[in-house]
């Protein structure tokens, strides 16, 4: 409880007390979706630890949108739960993580109570914005090449690590294309000594 409390203090501690009060705290393994496509928002989630990426899906195609991180909430699930529409993304745990459930309708209380509250989902408003446009630049400016390599940096910033455990059918599906084209354009960023291949991992050089 203590971590908690230590990771949220920065609301200030009124606010602190009724989030623990009314929040629920929930240990999620990796792999777990969490948020569906098309489903209500009853609870928005608060990343304490750990890692969570949102999705969409275009007919058949996914695409990786932005990830969560500790300090971070859900933006996509707070303007769905507020105004009670379907979500349009879905979310994933990334790796294993501890996530703080707030309910909505308090949440909807504590942004008009609490200034900083609101403060928070104004910046998370400004940043999932700005992960929108690049993520959008990537898609019809930037070739195969730059959007794989700016991914895995990304990945490997986000995890605090080089190594990254990924098979190429997932690197596809979260760049909106298909294998073939990530085993071409990975073998071609090795040959340039940006990234090494190894069976079961990509490391970033």
């Amino acid at each position: 409880m203590k971590n908690i409390k230590d990771k949220i203090a920065f609301l200030g501690q009124p606010l602190v007390d009724e989030i623990l009060e009314e929040g629920s705290i929930q240990e999620v393994p990796k792999s777990t979706e969490i948020l569906r496509k098309d489903q209500y928002i009853k609870v928005i989630p608060f990343v304490i630890d750990g890692l969570v990426k949102v999705m969409s899906r275009f007919e058949e195609r996914e695409l990786l949108l932005y990830y969560i991180q500790p300090k971070e909430s859900c933006v996509m699930s707070f303007s769905s739960g507020l105004y009670n529409k379907p979500s349009k993304v879905y979310a994933i745990t990334e790796e294993d993580s501890t996530l703080l459930l707030l309910p909505v309708q308090k949440v909807n209380e504590w942004i008009k109570k609490y200034p900083k509250l609101n403060d928070l989902f104004y910046q998370q408003y400004n940043t999932r914005y700005t992960d929108l446009l690049v993520s959008i630049e990537h898609i019809l400016i930037n070739k195969m090449d730059k959007r794989l390599y700016d991914y895995l940096k990304e990945k490997a910033r986000v995890t605090s690590n080089n190594e990254i455990k990924l098979t190429h059918s997932q690197i596809a599906n979260e760049l909106g294309t298909v294998r073939e084209v990530i085993s071409r354009v990975l073998k071609k960023l090795e040959i340039e000594e940006l990234i090494k291949i190894s069976p079961n991992t990509i490391e970033v050089l």
